[in-house]
């Protein structure tokens, strides 16, 4: 494995390839792209990355043929990103070998975990050791200064305290904490957390912001843990 690890990234979409290039650039990797299957397999094979982020929908030879394919040459680690209701395009695309997937739209913090676990755990094969189970951060507590996230129970404590929070404004607190720094739209939070077939709009989203403010800001009319971007949506800073 190269000292800096090599992630070719295969998305037709020109503006999400290019956010999740920067990311991962940003994040200490070397990045190469590719808008369809073919020359996926050609940088694949000729430039033996580190690991491959490969969408299922491409142009051409699509991203389960190009997983297919891959490995029968080669054991990189795959992940593939999948669209949230192509429930059989996973389970195929696992069956025959990708190592994890993520669904669209993901959280960036989410992905970089993702790929930092492949990393780690191809790593420890090749030096010949067991890895240890994977610590994404969806399996374990967030720890945001005085506030506790424990996933498991499903409990959020605020000083030490347990705060009574509705099923739906748990979902929209993690999927915020998941993502912080990073800005979310109305829309986004909706798909994410009201699931794609929700009738509501983008109210439901700022009524359920208000109700964890008043649950977790000390000054819910000037808060400091969930802020809004004017027209956009929310920023989570913990």
């Amino acid at each position: 494995m190269t000292t800096i690890p090599r992630v070719l990234i295969v998305e037709d979409e020109p503006s999400l390839q290019e956010t999740l290039a920067y990311n991962l650039e940003r994040d200490g990797y070397e990045v190469l792209t590719a808008a369809d299957g073919l020359e996926a397999l050609r940088l694949a094979r000729s430039q033996q990355p580190d690991l491959i982020l490969l969408d299922i929908m491409l142009p051409g030879m699509n991203g389960i043929e190009v997983c297919r394919t891959l490995r029968r040459e080669m054991n990189v680690p795959i992940l593939m990103l999948t669209a949230r209701a192509e429930e059989i395009d996973r389970v195929v695309g696992l069956e025959v070998g990708a190592d994890d997937y993520v669904s669209k739209p993901f959280g960036m913090r989410e992905l970089l975990a993702r790929v930092r676990a492949l990393l780690r755990r191809a790593r420890m094969q090749s030096e010949g050791l067991e890895p240890a189970a994977e610590t994404v951060e969806r399996h374990k507590n967030l720890v945001l200064g005085d506030l506790v996230i424990d996933i498991d129970r499903r409990e959020v404590l605020l000083g030490g305290e347990s705060v009574l929070l509705r099923p739906k404004e748990y979902e929209l607190l993690l999927f915020l904490a998941r993502n912080r720094g990073i800005v979310l739209s109305r829309d986004l939070i909706l798909e994410r957390v009201w699931d794609w077939n929700y009738s509501g709009d983008s109210r439901t989203v700022d009524v359920h912001i208000r109700w964890l403010r008043e649950k977790l800001e000390e000054d819910p009319s000037n808060p400091q843990r969930i802020l809004t971007v004017r027209g956009i949506g929310y920023r989570f800073e913990g």
